[in-house]
C-alpha cells in the first residue's frame, strides 16, 4: 500500500466510524504533513482518493469536508443480541421477497445479481464453442468430478493472489451455493450449532434450516466487520461445529475484515479446531488496486473451505463454482457425486477457455469500474432524495449497499409499499435468524444507472414518508 493510500484509509476508517463527524473539515495539509512526514503532493493524492470514494467533498478555498452518508453510527446498528442457538425459520420470508424482484418491470434494487448486460456474452460464447470443440468424447465422463483444465485455471487465480492450493483440494460445483451447502453437510449433523453472521447471507440461514442445524449469530458491524470477541465468547458457551462467514465485501453490509482480523480469525479456529466455510464470491470485485486476501490464505491446517464462483463476475447462468475444501475435500467430492454428480461439462470447458484466452482480468477491470461509477450515482441519488437520518458505509467492493433507516421504520412495510410502486428492496429481517434489523435495507448498485433508478430512489423517499411504515 502506498503512503497516500495509507493516509486515505486511516482517515476513511475514522470517518466511517463517526470519529470525524459529517460536515467536519478534514485536518489541514500542514497537520497531515507533520503527522505522517510526507509531501504536500502525497496529502493531496490521499484527499483526492477520499473524494473519489465519496467520503469527502472539496469546497473552494475552504478545504475538504465529510459528506452526509459517509459515517455509520455504531449505536444505530446495535441489535439486542440473544446468543442462544436458534432453530431457523427464514425460507418463507426469503422466497416472498425474492419473488418480487423477478418481474421485468420492477426496478431491481433488491436483486442479488448485477446486470447481465455487464458480462461479456459474445466472448463467453466464443469460448464455449472453442472449449467444447476441444472436448474428447471421453471427457464428458472423465470430467464429471471436475475438469482438470478448469481446476488448473482456478488454481492459477490463487497463485495470482499470492498463495498456492493443491489442485486435488478443488471440487467443481454447480455455483458457489452448492459448494457452500456441500461444505456445510461435510462437517455437521442435524442439531449441530453453526456460527453465522448477523446480518448475514440469507442462503446460509436457509441451508441451516434445511439441514435442521442451529444458528449462533455473530454480529457484523458495517465498518469493523465480524465481532471476533463475540465469536470467542460464543465458542466458550456453545459447542459450535462450523462457521459460515464472508470476510470480503460481506453480504449485506459490504464490509471486509482487515488482514489482521482474518489472520486472528483463522488462528482462533485453529485453536478450537472448528472449520470455516468461507463464502468469497465478491473477492474479485474490489475497488482498491489489489485483490484482498481470503481467510484461506492464512490456513495451514486445511480447516478453511474456500468457496466461490463465476456467477457474480462472469457467467451467472453457467452455474460454475468451486470449493477449495482443504482436509475435507474428499468428503465434499463424495457428497457432490452422491447429490448432483457433476457441474455441466461444456460450461466448465467454456469458462476454462475464457479464463485462459478471453481476457478475464481485462473484463474484471471494466466491471469494477462500472460498479464504482454506479455506486457514486446511487450515493448522489440517496443524498438528493433521502433524509439525512438515513446512513450507510461506503463499501470497498462488491455491489451492495446496507442502509440504516430511522429506528421507527418497519422494513417489511417499506418493502411492500415500494414493491407496489415497482421498486424492489431487500428488507433487513431476511438477513437474520431472529428477523432482526427491522429498520435496515439492502440496495443493489450493480446495474447501469439511468432515469428508472433515479426515480426509484425518489419513490423510496416518498414511501419513507408514509405513516404506515413507521411504528
Amino acid at each position: 500500500m502506498t503512503r497516500f493510500e495509507t493516509i486515505a484509509n486511516n482517515l476513511a476508517e475514522q470517518i466511517r466510524a463517526g470519529q470525524i463527524p459529517v460536515g467536519t473539515r478534514l485536518p489541514s495539509l500542514r497537520q497531515i504533513i507533520s503527522q505522517y512526514g510526507v509531501s504536500q503532493t502525497t496529502v493531496f493524492r490521499a484527499y483526492y482518493l477520499l473524494e473519489q470514494w465519496g467520503l469527502v467533498r472539496a469546497e473552494e478555498r475552504a478545504g475538504y469536508f465529510v459528506t452526509p452518508g459517509a459515517a455509520v453510527d455504531a449505536e444505530v446498528h446495535k441489535e439486542k443480541q440473544d446468543d442462544a442457538p436458534k432453530k431457523v425459520d427464514i425460507s418463507d420470508l426469503v422466497f416472498s421477497v425474492l419473488e418480487s424482484t423477478r418481474h421485468p418491470d420492477i426496478v431491481p434494487l433488491g436483486s442479488a445479481f448485477p446486470s447481465p448486460t455487464l458480462f461479456p456474452s459474445s466472448g463467453l460464447l466464443k469460448s464455449l464453442v472453442a472449449g467444447t470443440r476441444s472436448l474428447s468424447p471421453w471427457s464428458t465422463v472423465e470430467d464429471l468430478p471436475g475438469s482438470d483444465h478448469l481446476r488448473q485455471q482456478v488454481r492459477l487465480r490463487y497463485v495470482g493472489n499470492g498463495f498456492a492450493v493443491a489442485p486435488e483440494e478443488i471440487v467443481v460445483t454447480n455455483g458457489a451455493l452448492e459448494a457452500l451447502n456441500l461444505c456445510l453437510m461435510a462437517v455437521t449433523r442435524p442439531g449441530d450449532a453453526v456460527a453465522v453472521e448477523s446480518p448475514g447471507f440469507y442462503a446460509a440461514l436457509q441451508a441451516i434450516e434445511r439441514l435442521d442445524l442451529r444458528a449462533v449469530e455473530i454480529p457484523v458491524h458495517p465498518v469493523a466487520g465480524l465481532d471476533l470477541d463475540v465469536l470467542r465468547g460464543a465458542f466458550e458457551q456453545h459447542p459450535i461445529r462450523a462457521c459460515w462467514f464472508m470476510p470480503n465485501f460481506q453480504n449485506p453490509t459490504g464490509t471486509s475484515l482487515s488482514v489482521e482480523k482474518k489472520r486472528a480469525l483463522v488462528e482462533m479456529l485453529r485453536e478450537k479446531q472448528v472449520p470455516l466455510i468461507e463464502d468469497d464470491v465478491y473477492q474479485e470485485l474490489h475497488f482498491s488496486r489489489d485483490r484482498p486476501l481470503p481467510a484461506k490464505a492464512f490456513d495451514t491446517e486445511g480447516l478453511v473451505m474456500h468457496c466461490s464462483s463465476f456467477s457474480k463476475t462472469l457467467a451467472p447462468g453457467y452455474r460454475i463454482g468451486w470449493a477449495t475444501a482443504g482436509r475435507f475435500a474428499d468428503k465434499v467430492r463424495r457428497l457432490k457425486l452422491m447429490t448432483t454428480l457433476s457441474a455441466c461439462v461444456p460450461a466448465q470447458a467454456g469458462v476454462a477457455d475464457y479464463l485462459e484466452h478471453g481476457g478475464y482480468d481485462k473484463h474484471l477491470r471494466s466491471l469494477r469500474t462500472s460498479f464504482q461509477a454506479q455506486l457514486e450515482q446511487m450515493e448522489k441519488a440517496l443524498r438528493r432524495h433521502l433524509p439525512s437520518s438515513v446512513t450507510w458505509a461506503r463499501p470497498d467492493g462488491g455491489y451492495m449497499l446496507w442502509l440504516q433507516l430511522p429506528q421507527s421504520v418497519k422494513a417489511m412495510e417499506l418493502h411492500a409499499l415500494a414493491s407496489a410502486r415497482g421498486v424492489s428492496i431487500a428488507p433487513g429481517p431476511m438477513f437474520s435468524a431472529r428477523h432482526a434489523f427491522q429498520n435496515c435495507i439492502r440496495l443493489n448498485f450493480g446495474h447501469p444507472w439511468d432515469a428508472r433508478f433515479e426515480q426509484a430512489i425518489a419513490s423510496l423517499a416518498e414511501v419513507l414518508e408514509d405513516p404506515s411504515v413507521h411504528d
